[in-house]
């Protein structure tokens, strides 16, 4: 087995609680009602169907994280007058490809600009829309998808879980295959002090965790509690949230 270290950080960032009230007052254009709409949702456009999609996350802190296929970009953020404006800019420095660069770029001209006006359109509030407008006159447009908080209505509790390679047949609802599970726990320097002995089924879902049979790994996961699950359903949504570890598992001979 080859372990591979993916990432040092393994502690949560706290995020401010948000809320939905009033997300749907379409005839509210307040400084303060726009600052919950933008940090209740992520905005993201697609700008190359081979690559991922820029991502604009802004938190109740006023921190703009921007994601892209290649770097990590980032600055602070004010409404004035329905205009975007951002603070000094800041980026990881990672090498890409060319097109990945290329959409690094798109979006760093963008948000180079320290005064961005926008427009917000929250008819339909499941999927509303951010336009971004560059001094050239050039509209992009972003599609709204609520953020865990605000769809669920609480804060998450984070866990790190041992994923195995196998999968198991289980029963849950219905019959299907399960992942094998063991859960982690580090201290507050990021040391791991406890792994469970045995294996464990998990009947549930992870959100945006693709499993992989040549691989064993150990990742961080947010777990948000239902407040009204129906019966035949898990009280927990469990969602991804980065990948610690992970080991290469060679196939038996």
């Amino acid at each position: 087995m080859k372990l591979k270290l993916i990432a040092y950080a393994l502690f949560p960032l706290t995020l401010a609680a948000c809320q939905t009230t009033d997300l749907t007052n379409k005839n509210s254009t307040s400084s303060a009602q726009m600052n919950k709409i933008l940090s209740s949702y992520l905005w993201s456009t697609v700008t190359d169907p081979t690559l991922k999609p820029i991502v604009l996350h802004f938190n109740a802190q006023n921190h703009l994280g921007i994601s892209t296929s290649c770097n990590t970009l980032g600055s602070s953020w004010k409404i004035v007058n329905q205009t975007l404006e951002l603070g000094t800019g800041f980026s990881t420095s990672m090498a890409c490809n060319a097109a990945a660069t290329q959409q690094e770029n798109f979006t760093s001209a963008l948000f180079n600009n320290k005064n961005l006006p926008f427009t917000l359109n929250i008819n339909n509030p499941e999927q509303p829309t951010l336009t971004l407008t560059s001094p050239q006159g050039t509209r992009v447009v972003f599609t709204g998808k609520m953020t865990p908080e605000t769809k669920y209505q609480t804060q998450a509790e984070t866990i790190f879980l041992e994923i195995s390679s196998e999968l198991k047949p289980c029963i849950g609802v219905a019959p299907q295959s399960c992942l094998l599970v063991r859960e982690v726990k580090y201290d507050e320097k990021g040391i791991k002090t406890h792994v469970d002995k045995d294996w464990t089924l998990f009947y549930s879902p992870i959100e945006n965790f693709e499993h992989r049979k040549d691989e064993q790994s150990i990742i961080r996961v947010k777990r948000y509690e239902l407040k009204n699950p129906p019966a035949d359903h898990s009280k927990y949504v469990y969602i991804h949230d980065m990948t610690v570890e992970t080991q290469e598992i060679k196939p038996s001979k």
